[in-house]
Parts: structure tokens; sequence; C-alpha cells
């Protein structure tokens, strides 16, 4: 089971905390980050972490890893996200590409949890830039 405690600290100010770690999310985007940006640092998150595994198992060397997310959503209450694009950005060796499209695959279709939730609502797409 995962638990998050996720106290009101005033406003639209919230502390999450997961096993003592703490994130301060803000309805503002003042002081911490919007509640949906923060599912889109998770989608990225949980699909970064499973390339990197993927990668390391399969010996492929690279650095300088990011991902920006980007989504469009409804108009309308409840606004919920539509499309979502995934722009995965690695300074690697362009030999291995067909390598990091099929971490970036398995990751997409078989190992991120937040991907398979998030896609029961949403298309997710991506694209991959080598430096």
């Amino acid at each position: 089971m995962t638990k998050t405690v996720t106290t009101w600290l005033g406003d639209h100010r919230f502390e999450g905390n997961h096993d003592g770690n703490r994130i301060l999310i803000d309805g503002d985007k003042k002081n911490g980050h919007g509640p949906k940006a923060l599912l889109l640092s998770s989608l990225a998150g949980c699909s970064g972490v499973d390339i990197v595994d993927i990668l390391t198992k399969m010996r492929v060397s690279f650095s300088q890893f990011s991902m920006e997310v980007e989504a469009d959503q409804t108009t309308e209450f409840p606004k919920v996200f539509t499309d979502i694009l995934i722009t995965y950005k690695m300074k690697a060796d362009a030999a291995d590409e067909a390598k990091i499209r099929k971490a970036i695959d398995l990751s997409m279709e078989k190992y991120c949890g937040v991907t398979a939730m998030l896609r029961k609502n949403s298309a997710i797409n991506y694209k991959l830039e080598l430096l």
C-alpha cells in the first residue's frame, strides 16, 4: 500500500508527506507546484526511472537525461488532460537510438503505472531528442 499525508498550510497551500519526504503543493503556484503539474512530473519520474533501469540493463551509456511534459486539457470542469506529450532529451550515441526507443516503449506500454492510469483518459505520445 502507498500512503501519503497532505496537510493544509493556509490559502491554497499544502504540504504532502510520503515516508518523511516533503513536497509543497500550491494551487496558486506561488510557493509550490500546482497539483496538475505534480501529476505530469509523476508521469515523467515514473517513466524516467523505468528508462534508466532498462538502459542500464542494456548497457547503453547516456547522460543529461531530462523530460518535458506538456498537456492539453478540457475547458470545462472537471478540467482533465486530453493529450499529453513527453519529450525525452538525452545525450547518447545516435547508434543507440533504437535501444533508447525500445526502453521508452517498454516504459510506456508495460512498466509505468502512472502512464497506465493517465492513459485511461488521455492520449499520451512522445518524441525523442538525442543531444
